[in-house]
């Protein structure tokens, strides 16, 4: 009898997102550090500040994959720091941002916008903000269709971003469930989730067939995985064993340097089998 083949490692690709891993250095430089690291794929909030030119010849340059981006958002502070989606009264900024965004997007090769919800603004109810974000968004999944874009609603703590208006994975389930496009998914951040007091695995279980994005911290601190107390191991048994192929993106603050951190994708892989 020949002997049986050892079971495969289930394999992750891991994005890193340049908005918080290697921060040593400066934004542009990143891309070189995260490519000698072993990365092979990036994500970050905003490309907005660079020419689409100087964001190309760096990911040819280094040879990584744009897997994520956001739609534009105001200043910290500013009514839309955390997207328009929501505000009533915020329609053309938040179309001029949609368009933005798409452009941005096409030009990098990047199939995923993480359409940013926003809070909900004083004085303005929670059905006023829905019909808003409603609208929009099924304005948005128009004007990218046929694009090979697809976007994505991620769920903000309420602890981190008080009064975000995508308040849980099931208010998200919604929206995505309403869109007729087929262009529009869940991102499961599962640091966000456990801030919210969801069950992480049965929350990933229950929307597994909505998620195109994964991104990954531990609780608490929001530093690498493996830092806090998140169930790590039954985490990557269950992402391994979902039959999900896209991107994990690597939204942490190392608790030292970058680079010291990285260890946890060994373990991580190691504990899917």
């Amino acid at each position: 009898m020949s002997a049986s083949k050892p079971a495969e490692r289930p394999r992750f690709r891991f994005a890193a997102n340049l908005k918080w891993l290697f921060t040593e250095v400066p934004f542009l430089e990143r891309f070189e550090a995260a490519a000698l690291h072993g990365f092979t794929a990036v994500e970050y909030a905003s490309p907005y500040g660079c020419s689409h030119d100087e964001l190309r010849e760096l990911l040819k340059q280094w040879n990584l994959k744009q897997v994520l981006i956001n739609t534009p958002v105001a200043e910290v502070s500013a009514v839309g720091s955390n997207g328009y989606a929501c505000i009533p009264g915020c329609v053309v900024a938040f179309r001029e941002g949609i368009d933005h965004a798409i452009d941005y997007a096409s030009s990098l090769d990047c199939g995923l916008i993480h359409l940013m919800a926003g809070r909900v603004p004083e004085g303005c109810s929670s059905s006023e903000a829905e019909a808003v974000f409603r609208a929009n968004l099924k304005w948005a999944a128009k004007r990218a269709a046929g694009q090979d874009i697809t976007f994505v609603l991620e769920c903000l703590n309420q602890q981190d971003v008080p009064g975000y208006f995508l308040t849980g994975l099931d208010h998200a389930s919604e929206f995505i469930r309403d869109v007729q496009q087929g262009n529009v998914s869940l991102l499961f951040d599962f640091y966000h989730a456990a801030m919210s007091g969801a069950n992480l695995l049965d929350a990933f279980a229950r929307h597994r067939d909505e998620v195109a994005h994964i991104q990954v911290a531990d609780v608490p601190g929001r530093n690498e995985p493996g830092s806090g107390d998140m169930p790590w191991p039954a985490i990557a048994h269950a992402i391994a064993h979902s039959g999900y192929a896209g991107w994990i993106g690597c939204e942490y603050r190392p608790r030292t340097t970058t680079t010291a951190g990285l260890d946890w994708q060994s373990e991580f892989m190691h504990e899917a089998s």
